[in-house]
């Protein structure tokens, strides 16, 4: 079996990642990331920032992006599980402001390939969830970017009642960001800034 086996998504460009593992009476071992292997998968990124995150349950975190310095992301669970969402934010894309959500977890070991110029963000489903992804640009505080979690017009089908989230625990920055519609109207969205 290959290492590594993309998914299509129906967004362009957004896909999942199923790795392939060792697993013994020991535990498991899997390689998480090969620059040449993706490259064969018609991935090529150059990561440079590592980040990890750790959330109780039902923290929601997002949807975020860079405008500009946009970043591609590779996305996983590494110990609980989280429902994982990409925006399109492609003027020129067939998909522009559609959404993709996928539930990832330590379980599984699927990954999420998210190109530039998407927002992002998750919800978590399980206590002490470890979060870790690369990103293809480094973080500029001050073109951090967001669209609110809770956009109507976006709409997007965050599953809160199914693992028995009362409410979404999100930050005060979070709760302050814009609607999509909000965000194109004021923001130069050609220049992405």
């Amino acid at each position: 079996m290959a290492k590594f086996n993309l998914i299509n998504t129906p967004i362009n460009g957004l896909k999942l990642v199923e790795v392939s593992s060792s697993q013994d009476s020991r535990g498991f071992f899997m390689e998480t990331w090969n620059k040449h292997e993706f490259e064969k998968l018609g991935i090529n990124v150059d990561f440079v920032q590592d980040n990890h995150s750790r959330s109780k349950k039902g923290v929601l975190r997002g949807l975020h992006f860079q405008a500009p310095y946009s970043q591609a992301k590779l996305v996983r669970c590494v110990r609980g599980a989280v429902f994982d969402v990409a925006v399109d934010l492609r003027q020129d894309s067939k998909t522009f402001c559609q959404w993709y959500g996928i539930i990832l977890g330590d379980v599984d070991k699927k990954m999420f390939f998210i190109p530039e110029n998407f927002a992002h963000g998750f919800l978590a489903l399980t206590d002490n969830v470890d979060f870790l992804y690369k990103t293809s640009e480094y973080y500029h505080p001050e073109y951090d970017r967001g669209i609110i979690w809770n956009d109507p017009e976006l709409n997007i089908a965050w599953p809160l009642d199914q693992f028995g989230i009362n409410k979404a625990i999100v930050s005060e920055k979070d709760s302050k960001l814009l609607t999509l519609k909000d965000y194109l109207i004021n923001a130069d969205f050609n220049n992405r800034g």
